[in-house]
């Protein structure tokens, strides 16, 4: 591919394949449609036969070129994977202007509380296993990030009282020498297994601060294909620096949810 994308990037060559796209055409015809020096355009043509992007054969006292599509298609099919891998840029984009707007907001202490976000998900599987799901540490991990995230360290104590302890990392911190991307401690006030789970949960602040608390309850519904989870999360106590953090909520939770769908996916599955 590097070769390929090499020989591409010179103006003359891509001209000559433009050319070629159209149909076979020997050495001096193509030079002089390129308006080019036919020594010039041989080694250019050379170039992109080395790349696997045209073949050639003498006929009589002429070498006639002719462009390989699959080369094309290869390339082609590069460019939308990449295309594909990058659409997460555009979500990061909308979680900057999110940001921004959020950052507006916040000039006073209080300033988003008793906003609310709803989120629902509609599952396979039965309502036990979507509980271990909600509260299982070893199953947690599995979702309880955005993308591009890891859990680093995580307790969650189903019952009421019980501790939660959230910190996450970049996901390709493999080691931990990179710093702590977030860190939040709450405490479980609800938990009806396969039922309801509601929870409060604080992201700390760099300074070790609460941004704001989070009152996040999961509802749960059987239905005749699986479970209808249904999630309600509501802000109280927003400081003035939890700005940054609630413009991330519903991009994030949502990535979240989406995972925690697509595990469940897998493990039900046959």
């Amino acid at each position: 591919m590097d070769a390929l994308l090499t020989a591409l990037a010179d103006p003359a060559r891509w001209r000559l394949v433009s050319l070629l796209a159209q149909r076979p055409r020997s050495v001096g015809v193509l030079a002089q449609l390129a308006e080019a020096r036919q020594p010039q355009t041989t080694k250019h043509l050379q170039a992109l036969e080395r790349a696997g992007l045209v073949t050639s054969e003498r006929t009589g006292q002429r070498r006639v070129y002719a462009l390989r599509a699959e080369a094309l298609r290869e390339l082609a099919a590069e460019l939308t994977r990449l295309a594909d891998a990058a659409d997460h840029v555009g979500t990061y984009e909308l979680y900057t202007d999110s940001v921004q707007s959020e950052r507006r907001a916040a000039n006073e202490a209080g300033w988003a509380d008793g906003r609310s976000f709803t989120f629902l998900r509609s599952l396979p599987g039965n309502p036990e296993l979507v509980w271990r799901y909600l509260t299982e540490p070893d199953l947690l991990t599995h979702w309880w990030t955005p993308e591009d995230l890891r859990v680093s360290e995580l307790t969650f104590q189903a019952r009421p009282g019980g501790r939660i302890v959230q910190e996450y990392r970049d996901a390709e911190d493999a080691d931990g020498s990179d710093v702590v991307v977030g860190r939040a401690e709450g405490v479980v006030d609800e938990a009806l297994p396969g039922s309801r789970l509601a929870y409060r949960l604080s992201p700390l602040l760099p300074d070790g601060g609460t941004a704001f608390t989070a009152h996040v309850v999961f509802a749960l519904q059987s239905t005749d294909t699986g479970v209808d989870l249904d999630v309600r999360y509501r802000i109280t106590h927003s400081t003035v620096d939890s700005a940054d953090f609630i413009a991330g909520i519903e991009i994030g939770f949502g990535q979240s949810l989406d995972k925690l769908a697509a595990d469940i996916t897998r493990r039900s599955t046959p």
